[in-house]
């Protein structure tokens, strides 16, 4: 690879296109900022909207619904008395920081950590590739330790196996953020999506409930599709592009596992099996105790208390092997390790704030309602349904990633407008937010708005001092094109399959 930015060479309109969407995106407001404008532009939008008098007719009942003025006198009111209630009720807040308690004791433990160098420097080395991009892929539950620890260990031990590091850095990106939709285990962002989708979905069925395990089947299908292809494009693409390497940096030797962390790791391992046992006798059984007489397994206790579950399948563990190894020696370390993760979700707690005020105005006004079904009918007019709109619907979250990084905030924003349009198309809300995900993930690896992009370019600059953002978009964009049209080409097959993308995720829906 060579210098990024030499003088006198002409930039690619590739890059000259990268460089407007950078300063675009960089001058944008912060995200809590957009939400509060968002809030305020629902306010007087409604307000618009109820003075020309825009309303709808509801399929499902045969009433007419008409749009509510929020700067009318009793508008204010409503918005002035709801605030605490707005945030309070958020669906992902407290999801996601119940999950959180858990995800703090496994990180702070040192456990994740150690999974992760576990399963990379474990591998065989013909499979090392696919360990790699599988360790990003399984990253997913541990938050940001797949983007701050995996990426650098991956450019790490490609260069100590004398191979390119830049190829392992790109292989550890694919797998943490372009395969970022797909998993084999429920993540700490399965419960923020299933949480913004299931308010979206009470617009226009206040009585649906959402999964944070809608999405798992299909999630883990894409993983498999992600592991094979990732390392496919990483060895057949990425790395003869590259070539040898003949930079600065020195091998260096990855250390393995101490003796006290496997022992550690061990003993995580086996309360985990002891955990699943509890759960699987707590509810496969009739008369177990996360359920209650006569209801389903997928409709137990277990199931609408599952971020429960996830919390504990992180803290169990955690605790175990912080004691084991050390790291855990009273019960101040572990509210320390919990007090460090909420820690780190102030920034996430203020962009809340406003992100629910920003939702609940806007299915107060009745204008998501009114959005949803007259969309729905012009999509139905031009005879765009089913697969060819959920075909769409990828190109079009993929396209809106490139200008907003956070996906919690794409699909609070996006959420209350596709998620009832599609129901009303007899389209399932698990089904729109699966779909969702895929466009959302491809081009992360690709746009200087995903917020760790910055950091990629830095880890790489540790091996060549010209490798640049331009750089790590080349070798990056391979990525995005082979996931996007075989991700896509999964969700068309699945649908024509008929299979459910998860647990209580059929693809129908039809109104109550």
């Amino acid at each position: 690879m060579g210098k990024v930015r030499e003088k006198g060479k002409k930039r690619s309109r590739l890059l000259r296109a990268l460089d407007l969407v950078e300063r675009v995106g960089n001058a944008l407001p912060h995200p809590a900022t957009i939400f509060g404008i968002l809030a305020l532009l629902v306010a007087v939008a409604s307000a618009i909207a109820a003075w020309v008098g825009v309303d709808a007719i509801h399929p499902g009942t045969g009433e007419t619904v008409a749009v509510r003025n929020l700067l009318s006198g009793a508008g204010i009111r409503w918005m002035f008395e709801e605030v605490d209630a707005n945030f309070v009720g958020f669906p992902p807040l407290g999801l996601v920081l119940v999950a959180m308690i858990g995800i703090g004791v496994a990180e702070g433990s040192g456990l994740l950590t150690v999974m992760i160098r576990a399963l990379v420097l474990k591998a065989p080395r013909r499979l090392i590739t696919g360990s790699v991009v599988m360790a990003g892929v399984l990253s997913h539950v541990a938050s940001e330790a797949g983007y701050v620890i995996l990426i650098p260990l991956g450019a790490s031990i490609f260069l100590a196996l004398g191979r390119h590091p830049l190829a392992g850095l790109a292989a550890a990106f694919a797998g943490v953020s372009a395969g970022f939709g797909a998993n084999f285990l429920i993540a700490s962002v399965d419960p923020v999506l299933a949480g913004l989708t299931e308010s979206a979905a009470r617009i226009l069925d206040p009585s649906i409930a959402i999964s944070p395990a809608v999405n798992l089947y299909f999630m883990v299908a894409s993983a498999v599709v992600i592991v094979l292809l990732g390392t496919w494009v990483t060895e057949r693409l990425v790395e003869p592009r590259l070539g040898s390497y003949g930079g600065p940096a020195p091998r260096q030797e990855i250390n393995d596992l101490t003796r006290q962390e496997k022992r550690g790791l061990a003993a995580a391992g086996l309360s985990v099996l002891v955990l699943g046992a509890v759960f699987l006798l707590a509810v496969v059984p009739e008369g177990g105790l996360l359920r209650h007489p006569g209801e389903s397994v997928l409709h137990s206790a277990f199931f609408r208390g599952l971020i429960t579950a996830i919390m504990l399948v992180f803290l169990v563990p955690g605790l175990v092997y912080g004691v084991v190894v050390g790291t855990i020696r009273s019960d101040k370390d572990v509210v320390k390790q919990m007090i460090g993760s909420m820690g780190t979700m102030a920034t996430y707690i203020v962009l809340v704030f406003f992100a629910a005020q920003f939702v609940a105005w806007f299915g107060h006004s009745n204008m998501g309602l009114v959005i949803a079904i007259r969309g729905a009918e012009t999509l139905k007019s031009v005879g765009l349904t089913g697969i060819l709109l959920m075909v769409a619907f990828v190109a079009m979250s993929a396209f809106i990633n490139l200008f907003m990084g956070s996906a919690s905030a794409k699909w609070a924003i996006m959420a209350p407008v596709f998620v009832p349009m599609f129901m009303l198309l007899g389209l399932h809300p698990g089904l729109t937010q699966a779909v969702f995900r895929i466009g959302d993930s491809i081009t992360n690896v690709v746009t200087p708005m995903m917020s760790y992009f910055a950091l990629i370019v830095a880890f790489a600059e540790k091996y060549d001092e010209d490798y640049g953002m331009g750089t790590i978009i080349s070798a990056m964009l391979p990525y995005t094109l082979v996931f996007g049209v075989a991700w896509t080409g999964l969700l068309v097959v699945w649908m024509l399959l008929g299979l459910p993308v998860g647990p209580d995720g059929p693809l129908q829906y039809a109104l109550p």
